[in-house]
């Protein structure tokens, strides 16, 4: 469409052929960005459990307790079923995932590192240990036994030190977690020892054993049930020995199919599990954090696979998984039976688009009005010059 203005001045007018008119969402707005839609779908980010059943669809387990908790599909990423999904919670030693996706690849399994004094210093009181002593030697395999087996803060902190350092891990923990758009976790301490404003979520802990079980290694490791870790020398002897560690994962060996991952407790963050199991040629992820008691986060982690095993085909997903960012910029996860985003940016940004569709940019707009400014300026001085001279208006010389 385009825009017939006249320009009257008294009886004078004048007819200015003006480029197509700006569209409406083109108006002169708010150049500030949009909220960020929520990873894995808008429903995602709703309050109590989100679920939705087709035919035949069996009823999700009574009496859970967990303060969030999420079901999903390994492979296709799909959500079956959640709670509380994004919910900010202390994520307790399942952080550890996070720590062991980030840092296993960067060091060979056989590598054998010396343990410096300085590496088990600044771990918090209480921590989990699997047992590791200064001026001894250990290859890189036997200290991701330890995270994963005996949850061994003190394994994690000798790999953070090769890595560079405590701070510089959480750093990269982070980056990582960025990657995943694990966008409720805060990165504090590599271990996930309670500290002041260490969060993540179950959504976040879920996208955490999906990418670190495409990792062949940490997928053994948290499959491993038992194995012996290097002790210290014999005083009489210097032989040095081992000693038997064991899975802390209550499921290992006990759930059918379970492949892992990582559980963990403190008393801040009271019990949280993650959990991956395979049956039927499909693998389902679980995830449960804080329930009433430290024990039930086992029977409630158990009781989901099972319905997630028994829905699988019969529900319709409630979200979706983030894809993996890393090596490229990852696109905004797209809300599970949304529209997408409207461009972010405003009128500005708006009128770019409309100008790289074929319409006009703010160049041509510029124009427009500079144009219609010098018509007006040149009839008032026409008229006021004609005045004078007592000669025809406009209208009358138009017709001659």
């Amino acid at each position: 469409m385009q825009i017939i203005r006249r320009i009257v001045v008294g009886s004078s007018a004048v007819a200015l052929l003006l480029a197509p008119a700006l569209p409406a969402a083109a108006a002169p707005g708010d150049d500030s960005p949009p909220p960020p839609a929520v990873v894995g779908g808008e429903r995602l980010a709703a309050a109590g459990v989100q679920v939705a059943p087709g035919a035949g669809a069996p009823p999700l387990p009574a009496d859970l307790t967990g303060k969030s908790w999420v079901v999903a599909d390994a492979g296709s990423g799909e959500v079956l079923a959640a709670f509380n999904a994004h919910a900010q919670l202390p994520p307790a030693s399942t952080l550890k995932m996070l720590f062991a996706d980030t840092v296993l690849p960067r060091f060979p399994a056989a590598e054998v590192h010396k343990v410096a004094p300085a590496e088990l210093q600044g771990m918090g009181a209480g921590s989990s240990l699997v047992g590791i002593k200064e001026d001894l030697d250990y290859k890189v395999e036997d200290l991701w036994r330890g995270v994963f087996l005996s949850s061994g803060n003190d394994a994690v902190h000798v790999l953070a030190h090769m890595n560079g350092g405590v701070a510089k891990t959480v750093a990269d923990m982070q980056a990582r977690a960025e990657q995943l758009q694990a966008r409720d976790t805060h990165v504090v301490s590599p271990d996930g020892y309670d500290m002041d404003g260490q969060l993540s979520s179950a959504y976040d802990l879920t996208l955490f054993a999906r990418a670190g079980l495409r990792n062949a290694e940490f997928r053994g490791y948290c499959a491993t049930r038992t194995a012996q870790f290097p002790g210290a020398p014999d005083q009489k002897t210097g032989q040095r020995g081992s000693f038997g560690i064991a899975n802390t994962d209550r499921l290992l060996g006990k759930y059918p199919g379970l492949i892992g991952v990582k559980n963990g407790y403190t008393t801040n963050a009271g019990a949280t599990y993650t959990g991956a199991a395979e049956r039927g040629g499909r693998t389902l992820l679980v995830t449960v954090m804080h329930p009433a008691n430290s024990p039930k986060v086992y029977d409630e982690a158990a009781a989901l696979l099972d319905w997630g095993f028994a829905a699988a085909g019969k529900v319709t997903p409630v979200g979706a998984l983030a894809e993996d960012g890393a090596g490229a910029s990852p696109p905004a996860a797209k809300p599970v039976g949304d529209t997408p985003a409207a461009p972010r940016g405003g009128a500005r940004d708006g009128r770019a688009a409309h100008a790289a569709a074929g319409g006009p940019g703010a160049a041509t707009w510029s124009a427009v009005g500079l144009c219609a400014a010098v018509a007006a300026a040149g009839l008032l001085r026409l008229r006021a010059l004609r005045r004078r001279e007592g000669g025809p208006d406009a209208r009358s010389r138009r017709r001659a």
